[in-house]
């Protein structure tokens, strides 16, 4: 591989640019303020701060909120559906749950108007048998009259497409021979898959964002080609992998977590180099803490995701809860005279009390400032020359202390004891309310303000350790650098075990393996090596919920050879034995869903080339100042933490600064930095 490759993450505080050059084996970071409405102002600007010549550039490869913002904030097109006679409301009646548990009425409202949701004649059975062919005449009239009405995207959502797609295909046809352009879903294309709300819901919303997130990916590749930028363009997947912007704007409902996913492999690229297979990350922003578990190396997929209530997309994700406990998340008492933080933000725009652009109400960092822990002097971002530590302890007397009856450092003191608990709490979810013990893994802080807090997450959790990578506050524009080429396909099957169709199974498995290898070799990316990964969602005859059963199969080149009948009623025994720790006696074996996934794995680079090289312990301390910690007021050393050389050992208390993050290291812990430029902190009797 040669030339440089750049990921860049655009959050909603800051947009981050993570720049490896393979030849030299040399990377760069850069941090700019995120630009809106329109994020591509703070990409390119980004880019341009790290690189003059974007001829020399090989791979861009982004992980974007544009769909996660659009979605959140229902700034999506006008769009409309076509659907089967009688199903124009499953948009709307859900899975009949509601925003709140109590009273009589619910407030959700589709992302599609009543009056663009348009009926035609057609009906294909759960058996795939067509009862009534489509009406054609009626989707031409339908999709004529939704482009009268100014919709941008079009969904066509038939019943049981997922059982034959004929009918569906034809309208589909229909329909693009005179939509405007190429923003029209069909639920068959997008998610063969049972379940009607889910496959609808998921086929909506990906028309939604088409013409949005389609217009941002072209002025971003239309300004890196003006450039001179001659490479490959890629956009993160919410699975952890990458797509190519073809694929992206097709289908660009796969990107509605892509931003936080690339946080998630680099973490688990880092840890498991520095020899942590099992790794809790926690990525902390301006306006967010997102937690993610990983054991063994395996990040965990979930198959379908809420983006926000009614807003149901299924497709595999990176498991990730996320909390409105950011830096920029708003400190307040409530009428009862509890304290409680966010999920208000302040954002980037004002910001924390501290930055001075207007923003009264106090702030996390608001408290982490005025108890030494954040370098007024030295703000992260380059945005600001300094911070007003004197405006943010007023606005905690204000807002907090007076109403408490606290000091202005107790009042701070309890403000982080709050937000500290509330990500603990999102740590314990993901955790020990999963099964797992949180003593064996190591927690991965990252984002701008994430390592502040490591020390409290290892006190409240319980967490063996923690693991600061080299460049917090970039991990996810590195991950962009590191993760896979991936899609995943899936099917539904609906049948028993010992009524298989083999032919037609080994038939599905190989059309799977067929698109996504024509995917890989559409690519300009070189690959180490392929993968399929193949499950059947399976379950008992009377059950609802299904298991994930892996299947072996076996790859001749490109050609597959499935396993047999006995061969998945074994895989699914030793799955559900091991989910649940018996097997139901006679119980009949039903598979729902094929899935597979054709993985292209990229070339990693070798963590190594950001370890420091050489450097001293002394030449790294820049001096020492007043820090509170606890209930006193500690003397604290404070290291230029990219000068501290292999091997350096600090004792807390202290504090590690660098351009993209802070890092704490808490009296009874100590900090070491590894051959890879890690940090690890751990208690000092271990």
């Amino acid at each position: 591989m040669s030339g440089r490759m750049i990921g860049v993450d655009v959050g909603g505080t800051f947009t981050d640019v993570f720049v490896l050059d393979e030849e030299t084996g040399t990377a760069s970071v850069a941090k700019v303020p995120t630009t809106r409405p329109d994020q591509s102002g703070g990409f390119l600007d980004g880019i341009n701060r790290q690189v003059s010549d974007l001829s020399s550039v090989a791979v861009v490869v982004h992980g974007t909120t544009a769909g996660t913002n659009a979605l959140l904030e229902r700034k999506g097109a006008r769009i409309g559906v076509i659907t089967t006679q009688g199903l124009r409301d499953v948009l709307e009646m859900r899975r009949r749950d509601r925003p709140r548990t109590w009273g009589l009425r619910g407030d959700f409202t589709p992302v599609v108007p009543r009056d663009l949701r348009l009926e035609v004649p057609e009906r294909t059975l759960a058996d795939g048998t067509i009862h009534t062919p489509v009406d054609l005449g009626a989707v031409r009239a339908a999709a004529q009259t939704l482009l009268d009405q100014g919709c941008a995207a079009v969904a066509i959502l038939f019943a049981n497409a997922y059982a034959n797609p004929e009918n569906e295909a034809r309208a589909v046809e229909a329909v693009r021979a005179l939509w405007p352009n190429p923003h029209v879903s069909a639920s068959s294309e997008i998610l063969p898959e049972i379940r009607e709300y889910e496959r609808f819901s998921t086929t909506a919303l990906n028309a939604y964002l088409q013409p949005e997130v389609s217009g941002y990916i072209d002025r971003l590749e239309t300004a890196l080609k003006g450039g001179g930028f001659g490479g490959e363009f890629m956009i993160v997947q919410s699975n952890g992998g990458v797509m190519s912007v073809d694929t992206a704007c097709r289908l660009p409902v796969r990107t509605a977590l892509s931003g936080p996913a690339a946080g998630v492999i680099a973490a688990s690229y880092i840890a498991q180099t520095a020899g942590f297979p099992d790794v809790i990350t926690g990525d902390m922003g301006g306006t967010s803490f997102d937690v993610s578990l990983i054991a063994g190396g395996q990040s965990m997929l979930s198959p379908q995701t809420a983006i926000d209530f009614g807003m149901v997309v299924r497709t595999p994700m990176i498991e990730i809860t996320t909390i409105g406990a950011g830096g920029g998340s708003i400190a307040w008492v409530d009428k009862g005279g509890l304290l409680n933080i966010g999920p208000e933000s302040a954002g980037s725009n004002p910001g924390p009390v501290a930055y001075g652009l207007g923003n009264d109400r106090p702030t996390v960092t608001d408290a982490n400032v005025v108890l030494g822990r954040i370098d007024a002097e030295n703000p992260i971002g380059g945005k600001l020359d300094r911070l007003d530590v004197d405006a943010a302890a007023r606005a905690i007397d204000t807002h907090i202390g007076a109403p408490l009856g606290l000091s202005t450092v107790e009042a701070a003191e309890a403000i982080l004891r709050v937000a500290n608990s509330r990500m603990a709490g999102a740590i314990r979810l993901v955790s020990i309310e999963r099964g797992f013990d949180p003593k064996r893994f190591a927690f991965m802080p990252f984002g701008g303000g994430g390592a502040l807090h490591s020390g409290a997450m290892m006190a409240d959790v319980g967490i063996g350790r923690a693991i600061v990578p080299r460049h917090p506050g970039v991990t996810s524009a590195m991950g962009c650098v590191i993760a896979d080429m991936r899609q995943d396909f899936v099917q539904t099957i609906n049948t028993f075990v010992d009524q298989m169709d083999e032919t037609a199974l080994t038939a599905f498995m190989q059309d799977h393996v067929d698109q996504g290898m024509a995917i890989l070799d559409a690519a300009r990316t070189r690959f180490d090596a392929r993968e399929v990964v193949v499950e059947l969602d399976m379950a008992y005859l009377g059950q609802t919920h299904t298991v994930a059963v892996p299947l072996p199969i076996t790859l001749d080149g490109t050609r597959v050879t499935p396993p047999t009948r006995e061969e998945i009623a074994q895989a699914f025994d030793a799955a559900y034995a091991a989910t649940y720790g018996r097997l139901l006696p006679n119980g009949t074996r039903r598979v729902m869903n094929l899935r597979t996934a054709v993985i292209g794995k990229r070339p990693k680079f070798d963590l190594s080339t950001l370890a420091p090289s050489g450097g001293s312990v002394a030449d790294a301390h820049k001096g020492s100042r007043r820090v509170h910690f606890g209930d006193a007021w500690h003397d604290t050393a404070i290291y230029d933490r990219l000068s501290l050389p292999i091997g350096a050992r600090i004792e807390g208390p202290a504090i590690l600064e660098q351009p993209d993050t802070t890092v704490l290291i808490e009296p009874g812990l100590v900090g070491t930095t590894d051959r890879f430029g890690n940090t690890i902190i751990e208690r000092t009797g271990d």
